[in-house]
């Protein structure tokens, strides 16, 4: 089983902006069940079928599989819960990790996160100067959870 360990941000400043190359990601899920997701995604030209477990704190289950884009286009389109979740993802490397920075579209335009995948829930990290506030434990940044509330929908303070 894989475990992915991950902690959410939101940006302090657009200092990002300048960082990595922006890469169009489009999925959806095929069940967004708050106990499992099954996602289908684009990046980057390639299309991957995930299925997640249920959080535990910053960790869950995760196994992610390539699919044949054209597969993973028929299930965007055909299947998967709407609407889509479709973003501008960056790669910026900080300090020996990854960081991934998401500028949400559609209905989502105007939230952008910042995630980072850790080795263990208590390894120790450098954050840049651009992350602000962890909203990891939010649910309302789940991806899953933004196609049923989207940000353009939120009434409390973002």
């Amino acid at each position: 089983m894989g475990i992915e360990i991950e902690r959410k941000f939101l940006p302090a400043s657009d200092d990002w902006r300048s960082l990595g190359e922006a890469v169009l990601v489009r999925q959806g899920y095929l069940t967004s069940d708050p106990l499992r997701t099954v996602r289908v995604r684009i990046y980057g030209g390639e299309g991957f079928l995930t299925i997640k477990s249920k959080s535990e704190g910053a960790s869950r289950g995760e196994w992610e599989y390539p699919i044949p884009l054209q597969d993973a286009s028929e299930l965007l389109d055909r299947l998967c819960e709407r609407p889509l979740v479709e973003k501008y993802r960056r790669r910026i490397a900080h300090a020996g990790f990854t960081w991934e920075v998401d500028e949400f579209l559609g209905d989502n335009a105007g939230l952008v996160v910042a995630e980072i995948e850790l080795p263990s829930e208590d390894a120790a990290f450098e954050r840049p100067d651009w992350i602000g506030q962890e909203v990891t434990g939010d649910k309302r940044y789940y991806n899953s959870n933004l196609i049923r509330s989207p940000y353009s929908t939120w009434t409390q303070p973002r």
